[in-house]
């Protein structure tokens, strides 16, 4: 997705930024004009994913310096929430099971992230990475079982998964017991974008859509309309099924499809909590919210559970609103 441009901008009043993650180096360079605004474009690697950056402003040096901004932002927060780096501080956690002094970040965001898992009555929950690693290793092997894991390995993973079991403090964070570990990939994805919305606007950025793999706009489009994001077809991703309206709000999209464990796709890395399963309720979840961290957060909850558990979970969070894929292709719309 990326926006289109139809009338000349102020300085400094449109940023348009699309990634499926964050970005760790700029390497701008000339893309064909939008209305007579160049447009500059940043590629790149970051939380394991493909990433882009693209801004259009009539001055090239000050959108140069946005994105640098933006990427910095972006490459802070990477280093305490990246699953890929070593020196992560939640690699650190995860490898030591305490973490002293954490990042102020870390700790603000493992806060949220319990308190959607109390929200959500634990679909949410962040310490499911004993799952992904099961899963994950089981299939890496050689002529793995095509049922999956076996069951006793399965209830093993999933005693070790409770968000409640946390202890998060400003100057320190410990897991209840040994063996628990965290991914904030269900999470820390809306975070940054909100974060780095937040960054640009405090630069005075009035018309913004920021994704970084999460999505969240500031206003409207430049010419007075909402922006416009296209959802993703959750069986062939590189295709679009209908778009959406973004109007100073954000969106997310969670769906088996982003990582499937085994060729056939019953196995992926969305998984029930409750029962240590893979979640295959739906083919798809998108989630319009006035932020990205709720947004990305809800999608990843509501992916595990059914209508009516769902209805009840958005009950308690007003002004978000949920689309659901059935696996035949039919559309649930809630609140309805």
């Amino acid at each position: 997705m990326s926006p289109s441009l139809t009338r000349p901008l102020a300085r400094r009043r449109f940023l348009a930024i699309g990634a499926t993650a964050a970005g760790l180096s700029l390497l701008p360079h000339r893309l064909p004009r939008a209305d007579g605004i160049p447009v500059r474009v940043w590629r790149g690697v970051a939380l394991g994913a493909d990433a882009s950056l693209s801004i259009a402003h009539p001055d090239a040096a000050e959108a140069d310096r946005l994105i640098a901004l933006s990427l910095e932002e972006v490459a802070r927060l990477e280093r305490v929430f990246s699953l890929y780096r070593t020196d992560s501080a939640l690699r650190r956690l995860n490898r030591d099971g305490r973490l002293d002094n954490p990042p102020a970040d870390l700790v603000r965001l493992l806060s949220e992230a319990a308190a959607f898992g109390r929200s959500t009555g634990g679909a949410f929950d962040p310490t499911v990475q004993p799952l992904w690693q099961l899963y994950a290793g089981h299939f890496e092997r050689a002529n793995a079982d095509p049922a999956g894991p076996p069951e006793n390995a399965i209830r093993a993973a999933r005693a070790l998964v409770d968000v409640r079991a946390l202890r998060v403090e400003p100057n320190h964070i410990a897991f209840a017991a040994k063996g628990m570990a965290m991914t904030l990939n269900g999470i820390a994805q809306g975070y940054i974008t909100d974060r780095v919305t937040e960054r640009l606007k405090a630069e005075g950025m009035g018309h913004v859509l920021v994704d970084m793999g999460e999505l969240r706009a500031l206003g409207h489009h430049p010419s007075g309309r909402p922006w416009t994001v296209g959802l993703a077809d959750p069986t062939d991703p590189d295709k679009t099924t209908g778009t959406v309206d973004l109007t100073d709000g954000a969106m997310a999209t969670s769906g088996g499809y982003g990582t499937r464990f085994d060729a056939a796709g019953r196995f992926t890395h969305l998984f029930d909590p409750a029962s240590g399963a893979c979640a295959a309720q739906w083919l798809a979840v998108t989630v319009q919210a006035p932020e990205a961290t709720t947004a990305d957060a809800l999608s990843t909850a509501l992916s595990a559970v059914p209508a009516d558990r769902a209805a009840s979970i958005l009950a308690a969070h007003p002004g978000v609103t949920a689309r659901f894929t059935h696996p035949d292709g039919r559309i649930l719309r809630l609140p309805a």
